[in-house]
């Protein structure tokens, strides 16, 4: 009931501002329930699961904190708060929010953490497979990353640390490639 709950919810506030994903133009609540599906398949309990469905709803759309907290209690309302970008616009540059951001994770609990890397693999594999460009900027703030969600679900962890090695491999063998295409 509470994770139907959540769903239903997410997908109201986000659809409510028009939001759609990035690249897909899907309706943007494919994405949490992609990044609810990863944490249910780790075993996530119903509040984690139901917190994965919102991990974005307070720093996308106009739902507040106080609102979770309302409709879903502390527990959720917790996680979701734990998984909340806390920077703003006027704490600097990309580079410094997303220090923030980490530092803000840093002292998330598992729990939290492991919502973090669902949608750490989530969004990483959209990115990749769509843009190139940001994915180089992207990747590197999820290498920072990982270096604080080590206390999530320990299979998520293996995951995202794959997806990132993986990513920085690839680009690796390209520049080699192309460094020996030059030599020829």
């Amino acid at each position: 009931m509470l994770v139907e709950k959540a769903k239903i919810f997410a997908n109201a506030a986000h659809a409510a501002i028009g939001q759609r994903r990035r690249y897909t133009d899907e309706p943007y609540i494919v994405h949490p329930a992609e990044v609810a599906g990863i944490v249910a398949s780790v075993g996530g309990d119903e509040e984690m699961i139901a917190a994965a469905y919102l991990h974005d709803i307070v720093e996308d759309t106009q739902v507040t904190q106080e609102l979770i907290l309302e409709f879903f209690g502390p527990s959720v309302a917790k996680l979701v708060e734990e998984v909340t970008d806390v920077s703003r616009p006027q704490d600097g540059n990309r580079q410094a929010r997303k220090e923030i951001d980490r530092q803000h994770l840093a002292n998330a609990s598992p729990r939290a953490k492991t919502i973090k890397l669902a949608d750490l693999i989530s969004n990483s594999t959209n990115i990749i497979q769509h843009d190139r460009w940001f994915a180089k900027v992207y990747m590197q703030e999820k290498k920072l990353l990982l270096e604080v969600l080590g206390e999530g679900d320990s299979s998520l962890y293996q995951r995202a640390q794959t997806i990132v090695s993986e990513y920085y491999a690839e680009r690796e063998a390209r520049r080699l490639l192309r460094s020996g295409e030059q030599n020829v």
